[in-house]
């Protein structure tokens, strides 16, 4: 590989980083900002633990010396660069999302989606942003609302459950296959229309919930389409 290839290669890894490390909401920003931040509380635990070691030790031998001293700095930095890089976020999964927290479900369900966002077509990715700033809106309805009530239940079936059972089916359809099109549209094209159809819910829902109009949450009717013109079905 020549110099300027390696160097093309370099810039579009770097890109697809930046791409995947993206926020698509400020409740997956802040929960990745919990997880740094208690990294740093963990650095910071080391480093003093390390730092007391070495102060007891000097004051049983009378001193530690430069060596010590060295040898201390450098237990410090490996603590810091070992806390840096673990303990590693967890990922949320469709299986977490349906059974996990109500109060964190629109933050872990954003980073879920950011992790899928390079594996969908650009019009696709559009709506994913566009479903973390619902989803932000949603979030403090949550915060309130009965984890047992119909209106938690149908929340979870949609963000939890058909949110992520229209992005993995379509994953699952081989990339020679997603623009071929079957009952009328492509998989591409489906993925698009139901991401669509779950983003107008997710901001119905909020609407519902904070207007305290349960009846309206009858979102299960309207996926019926998901059902059937879903990418799952392609």
């Amino acid at each position: 590989m020549s110099r300027s290839d390696q160097t093309l290669a370099d810039a579009r890894n770097t890109l697809n980083r930046v791409r995947s490390d993206h926020s698509i909401g400020m409740k997956s920003r802040a929960l990745k900002r919990g997880h740094f931040w208690k990294k740093v509380g963990y650095m910071a635990i080391a480093a003093g633990t390390v730092i007391v070691g070495a102060g007891i030790v000097g004051a049983i031998i009378d001193g530690i010396g430069f060596g010590g001293v060295m040898l201390t700095g450098l237990t410090i930095a490996g603590s810091v660069a070992f806390f840096y890089r673990y303990p590693r976020m967890e990922m949320p999964t469709p299986e977490k999302l349906r059974q996990g927290d109500l109060k964190t479900l629109a933050g872990k369900t954003e980073i879920w989606l950011e992790s899928q966002r390079l594996a969908l077509p650009p019009p696709a990715i559009t709506l994913i942003d566009s479903i973390g700033v619902q989803l932000d809106a949603l979030a403090p309805q949550l915060q309130t609302l009965d984890e047992k009530s119909d209106a938690a239940r149908e929340v979870r079936k949609l963000v939890g459950e058909h949110l992520p059972e229209l992005v993995t089916g379509y994953r699952r359809i081989p990339e020679t296959m997603r623009k071929e099109a079957r009952g009328g549209r492509t998989p591409e094209e489906q993925l698009v229309h139901g991401l669509g159809v779950i983003e107008r819910e997710i901001a119905s829902t909020t609407r519902a919930i904070a207007e305290g109009e349960v009846d309206k949450l009858a979102i299960q009717g309207r996926f019926l389409e998901l059902k059937y013109d879903g990418v799952a079905d392609s």
